[in-house]
């Protein structure tokens, strides 16, 4: 057998869990989990007090919409209920995501925030489908609007999504959930203050038609919006690299390493929103590099291409390890 060595860089939580998240701070050149971490817990508070915000102003806006007869201002209560689910599952996934591996979730709970994601964009699109049925029902019969009741409540609107996506913009870059919840604070204060200008129009003209238009206005921002989101959740779902990741540059890259001369079974996943994985066959002829040139290849990946936890197994290429899925290798 050619000697086949397998070297797993996790780097795992464990220990900066138990050194009160000191571990391994040294190895992550400010890359690694332990940001992560310290970016979910601010991102927790945030949640919690934009869930709480927006579950009220949900009930207030129906409520007004409902006794001011406008599908505009249902229409933008319908989405930020929708808002307010998706960022409860944002943050139930972002706390699970934090839960220790055990059991058969080898990962820990990390794909739960893939899931969220993806069940988010699923759920926006369906509350789409409602207001839009909706709307086009209303332009055969339109009905009388109290413009002015509509305009003061999305101007209250205006003010509830702009404070929560200001509350959001500072983690955006990091994880595609909070990018998520921002890009909805930041469309639904823009839905806001288009419904605010249609309730100003209709009490100043009196046409019933420009609130089904603005609810369909509405429909079509959302749709576009998440539509990316949606493609990237279903992605990473399937096991997909992460857009931030160029896998013909890791296998270059990886290749290139000394005493390398062949890279095979190169698997690059998302673990979850923020974590990516690699696993790969190194054919090295000269032998096992020793732990200290694996080390150097995991620091690098992570610094590099943020890929936190590789798998490198070690073969001397006597013997024919590709796996079954790249039958080319």
């Amino acid at each position: 057998m050619g000697g086949s060595h397998h070297h797993d860089h996790d780097h795992d939580h464990d220990h900066s869990r138990d050194h009160g998240g000191h571990g391994h701070d040294h190895g992550h050149h400010g890359h690694g989990h332990h940001h992560h971490h310290e970016v979910t817990a601010d991102a927790g508070k945030t949640f919690i007090l934009a869930i709480v915000l927006n579950a009220i102003f949900v009930v207030v806006e129906f409520g007004y919409g409902f006794v001011a007869n406008s599908t505009a201002l249902m229409a933008d209560a319908g989405h930020n209920l929708s808002d307010v689910l998706g960022l409860v599952f944002a943050w139930g996934a972002a706390l699970l995501s934090r839960a220790r591996p055990g059991g058969r979730f080898t990962y820990g709970y990390r794909g739960s925030s893939i899931l969220a994601a993806l069940i988010n964009s699923l759920l926006l699109m369906l509350a789409c489908g409602a207001i839009g049925w909706e709307a086009v029902r209303r332009f055969g019969h339109p009905d009388e609007v109290a413009g002015t009741t509509v305009s003061v409540v999305a101007g209250i609107g205006i003010l509830v999504n702009g404070l929560s996506a200001w509350l959001f913009a500072r983690e955006a870059k990091e994880d595609i959930n909070v990018r998520g919840a921002y890009l909805h604070m930041a469309a639904d204060a823009a839905i806001s203050f288009g419904v605010l200008v249609s309730g100003a129009l209709i009490a100043y003209s009196g046409w019933k038609w420009i609130d089904p238009a603005v609810s369909l206005v509405i429909v079509a921002i959302i749709v576009i919006t998440t539509w990316d989101l949606l493609r990237e959740s279903l992605k990473m779902a399937m096991a997909a690299a992460p857009e931030s990741v160029n896998v013909d540059e890791v296998r270059e890259w990886l290749a290139q390493r000394p005493g390398v001369v062949d890279v095979h079974d190169l698997h690059i996943w998302a673990m979850s929103t923020t974590e990516t994985a690699l696993t790969a066959h190194l054919v090295m002829p000269q032998g096992y590099p020793g732990d200290e040139a694996l080390d150097l290849i995991a620091a690098e990946l992570r610094e590099h291409y943020k890929i936190g936890h590789c798998t490198l197994q070690v073969e001397q290429g006597t013997t024919n390890h590709a796996c079954v899925l790249h039958p080319h290798d």
